[in-house]
Order: C-alpha cells, then structure tokens, then sequence
C-alpha cells in the first residue's frame, strides 16, 4: 500500500497531465514569470487554501500563511512578502483572510499550556483585550470564536495599513487596496468583513510616517 507522501506525487503526475490536457502550453507560460495581482494573507490550516476556495490558477495570488493570518511588525517572513509583493510584483490588492473553525483563534480563547505555539497566540489574545467588552458579552463558545475571528481580521488589515510599505505605496500614488475576508468552512463561501482601504486617511495620525 503506498504511503500518504507517495500518494503527493501519484497526486502530482495527475494534475499535471489534466493541466495539460486543458492548456498543453500552460507551465511554458507560468515559467516565464509571475504577475499576480494580489497578496493574500490566510491562515496555515489545510481547509483554507486561497487557489481554491477562490477559483484561481498557479501564479495569480502571491500567498503568505501562518497561523491565523496574523500581520505582526517582527515578523520578518511576513514583512518581506509583503515588501516583494507591494514594491516588485506591484499587487493592487492585499487580502486578509480569516477563517471560521480557525484553531488558533479557539486556542486563544483557552489558558491551556501549548508550548512555543502560546507566544505567538498571545497577538491573538491582544485582538481579545481590545475588544474585551463586546466578546465577554458572547455566552455561546462558537459565537464567540466566530467573532474574535472577524475582529482578528479587522485588527490585522488594520496592521497592514500601520506598515511603512503600504504607506509609502500610497504616497507614492500607487493603486494599492486592503481587504478583510473571513472563509465559512461548512459552505465554502467567502464573506467580506469591514469595507476596503485604499489610503491612509483612515489612520491616526501618530501611526503615519512622514516623508523624509
């Protein structure tokens, strides 16, 4: 019986032959580079891959995932995505995307040990404290996760548009939007969250960056 990892590449030879079948000259195309318009930040769990649940093919997103598509300005993996994303492949649209069922967010919720994982949760429990009135108001468990999960995006497109790359993308004029998305898993559909930004009128003064 052949193994899960040597099912990935019996998996593998499929899809490249039915890729073929219905474009014999899409990988020459692909290999000559990528020009995707978008930047999607998702969450790292298997049930939210971003080509899928949105339709599209290799080399139309550019993906950063981690656990509970969190944009935190240490985080030199995420800022460096974000940096080639914005200023080489010059996206014009960022998508947070959250998930309902996301474990991270339920994990957040809970004060059990998990190791390494709890210093990362502790940005999740921050998007908590900021929002503590109206979520201690939510009796119901999955109610509550399903809102931390909205708020979670809203705080973290915020995040994006406190970052000195988006900012000076739009100083510089360029065409540049941040969305918040959140995936239901039991039905597959995407839902907007909050609305679009496209500037940073919408900040507090004391996060923009002046000119130098």
């Amino acid at each position: 019986m052949k193994s899960t990892y040597e099912k990935l590449f019996e998996g593998n030879r499929k899809w490249v032959a039915d890729t073929l079948q219905r474009d014999p000259t899409f990988f020459e195309k692909l290999s000559k580079g990528q020009t995707p318009p978008v930047l999607w930040i998702g969450c790292s769990d298997s049930r939210v891959p971003a080509n899928e649940i949105t339709g599209t093919l290799p080399g139309e997103i550019f993906v950063h995932r981690n656990i509970a598509n969190m944009v935190i300005h240490t985080d030199m993996s995420m800022l460096s995505v974000l940096d080639y994303s914005v200023n080489i492949l010059e996206v014009t649209d960022i998508v947070v995307c959250g998930h309902y069922g996301c474990g991270g967010i339920v994990a957040a919720l809970d004060n059990k040990p998990l190791g390494i994982v709890e210093n990362w949760l502790r940005h999740i429990k921050d998007v908590y404290r900021l929002h503590q009135r109206e979520l201690d108001a939510i009796k119901d468990e999955e109610l509550k996760a399903n809102r931390l999960v909205e708020l979670n995006v809203l705080e973290q497109v915020f995040d994006l548009t406190k970052t000195s790359i988006v900012q000076n993308a739009w100083r510089n004029k360029k065409k540049l939007s941040v969305h918040g998305l959140v995936y239901d898993v039991k039905n597959g559909i995407l839902n907007e969250i909050g609305h679009s930004i496209n500037n940073s009128s919408e900040l507090p003064k004391y996060y923009l960056v002046d000119e130098i």
